[in-house]
């Protein structure tokens, strides 16, 4: 399906407030169902919004981080799991932008996810390595020009509704498991068969269901940098700032029903205080750490960009590991308050203030990637690097 090269002269914003409005009339049935987002996800491509990050010279529009990260706080208050559809693709899109430019068939392929408003999944989770994205069994195999790949992926990202997968893999048989490679695979370039439902408490509509994928493709699709670079310049900072932005935006939108709450039963007793009113002004303050936390690090990665040393550098990485982990472990904290201050009317399903969902989809940010095992990194770092303190950035 090909769309047109511009639709609009509209804000992103203005955009994106259109799927929202569509994400958000799907969002129960989408997550009671636990299928897709299609609906959304074919209004985003609607609006173009799969290729705003991609320079202008190649069909895109050169969104900065930021603005892609208020996007996902947007759809995020609508439909998490639209949201994280939309911050996975463009956490593998960063890849591209980033580190793909120079070479002459991603600069290409960009051109055609523009053109096409083509949705990029992610494979980069092995069965056998525990969730280390870092490490890789399988290898890519390279000969007469030609990249062949059999991966057990026991999650891809909307697997079976993506255009494109980027993967992970040792770069050649004989490479160790940290010497790894992305490559590009096309929908026609490779068959996946399930092996792994994704039946799970939240974010349903992902559908990130495990596969055994299998791919051959021309060599020149494995990205030309090593995959650690990619990954410590580019794909960390969008994975923890674009995950952040789609948990805010639960949080926001938790926070709002439990503000209209509170709103009612003042209107109910007035002038008594109404019961949740201290505990509002609570979640409030956790808001806006969160809020703090996450343009903090919006402005350290865009500030950091123009330096690849910088970018690489302990210091950097546990800034970004320090985003993930105050974001992830804060809105539980926020969407357990709201719940407290809505109670029962919080906790049924089918009212304006329910906030099971927002529950379920938050567990889930403890978990991607796991907060131990990026706590584990930053203590290793630690070790010998000192800590940032000063409030000059």
């Amino acid at each position: 399906m090909n769309f047109p090269v511009k639709i609009t002269e509209e804000s992103f914003a203005a955009r994106a407030a259109r799927v929202v409005a569509i994400a958000a009339k799907y969002a129960d049935t989408v997550d009671f169902e636990g299928r897709f987002p299609q609906e959304a996800v074919d209004s985003m491509k609607a609006e173009r919004l799969l290729s705003i990050q991609i320079p202008r010279n190649l069909g895109g529009e050169s969104a900065t981080t930021t603005e892609i990260a208020e996007l996902c706080s947007m759809l995020g208050q609508a439909c998490a799991a639209s949201a994280m559809v939309f911050a996975m693709h463009h956490i593998k899109l960063s890849s591209l932008v980033e580190h793909g430019a120079d070479s002459v068939w991603h600069a290409d392929f960009m051109r055609r996810i523009a053109a096409d408003q083509l949705l990029i999944g992610s494979a980069t989770t092995e069965g056998g390595i525990g969730g280390n994205l870092r490490n890789s069994i399988c290898a890519v195999h390279v000969e007469d020009g030609v990249c062949r790949l059999e991966k057990d992926a026991t999650v891809i990202s909307y697997g079976a509704h993506a255009d494109a997968i980027l993967i992970t893999s040792r770069a050649h048989a004989d490479a160790a498991p940290s010497d790894q490679v992305l490559t590009t695979f096309l929908k026609d370039q490779y068959t996946l068969e399930r092996t792994h439902v994704w039946n799970t408490l939240g974010m349903r509509g992902t559908c990130s269901d495990g596969f055994l994928f299998k791919g051959e493709a021309p060599a020149q699709q494995i990205l030309p940098k090593p995959f650690a670079e990619i990954a410590a310049q580019s794909m960390l900072a969008s994975s923890h700032l674009l995950w952040s932005g789609v948990w805010y935006g639960i949080a926001i939108d938790a926070f709002s029903r439990a503000q209209a709450f509170v709103r009612a039963a003042a209107r109910k007793s007035p002038g008594a205080p109404p019961p949740g009113a201290l505990r509002l002004a609570e979640v409030s303050n956790l808001l806006q750490m969160v809020k703090s936390n996450v343009v903090a690090g919006l402005k350290a990665y865009e500030d950091a960009k123009a330096n690849p040393d910088k970018l690489s550098s302990m210091g950097f990485a546990v800034a970004m590991n320090n985003v993930k982990i105050a974001s992830s472990e804060t809105i539980l904290e926020i969407v357990n308050h709201t719940m407290l201050i809505c109670g029962i009317m919080g906790y049924k399903n089918g009212t304006p203030f329910s906030l099971g969902r927002h529950l379920r989809d938050a567990h889930s940010a403890q978990l991607m990637i796991s907060n131990d095992r990026i706590l584990g990194n930053t203590s290793s770092m630690l070790l010998v690097h000192k800590q940032d303190t000063s409030l000059l950035g």
